[in-house]
């Protein structure tokens, strides 16, 4: 597992920046964290990185938003909504989950995956999720940022 502080939103942007210039078709990344971590802040990185000019804002009344535009499409979904696995297959949410065409990141994922809760927990056996992302607020504008990548 790997850790990274960061000192800022710009510090989260240009990790997600980072990250979307090396994801690939399929991929899934989970976001766990509370309110104001900066789990968007993150995802809206991951779209500049991917080449998207789109304007990124957290889906939580949606579920869903779609960014196309770049050299792959972001699914991102915030879960934050429903309680159980069922409520997302419910929601029809599972192909992003299972086979997206493009990049899925989902926001509360342990809404979907209840056992990945910490970075303590056990992300072994997540074949779905190409990196799992946990935030962690330690000061007013840091934030703990820990990662792995259970499913490649």
């Amino acid at each position: 597992m790997a850790t990274l502080i960061s000192k800022s939103p710009e510090d989260t942007l240009k990790l997600g920046e980072a990250w979307g210039r090396e994801s690939q078709r399929g991929w899934v990344i989970g976001l766990s964290g509370d309110l104001g971590t900066g789990k968007t802040q993150l995802v809206k990185g991951l779209a500049h990185g991917l080449g998207s000019s789109a304007r990124v804002h957290s889906p939580t009344f949606a579920l869903l938003n779609e960014y196309d535009g770049g050299r792959l499409p972001l699914f991102h979904l915030d879960l934050y909504r429903l309680n159980h696995r069922e409520d997302v297959f419910a929601a029809g949410l599972d192909e992003y989950l299972l086979n997206p065409e493009g990049v899925t990141v989902v926001e509360w994922i342990e809404r979907w995956m209840p056992e990945v809760q910490s970075p303590k927990s056990k992300a072994q056996g997540l074949r779905n999720i190409t990196r799992m992302v946990w935030f962690e607020t330690i000061g007013e504008m840091e934030r703990r940022i820990n990662y792995e990548d259970p499913g490649t």
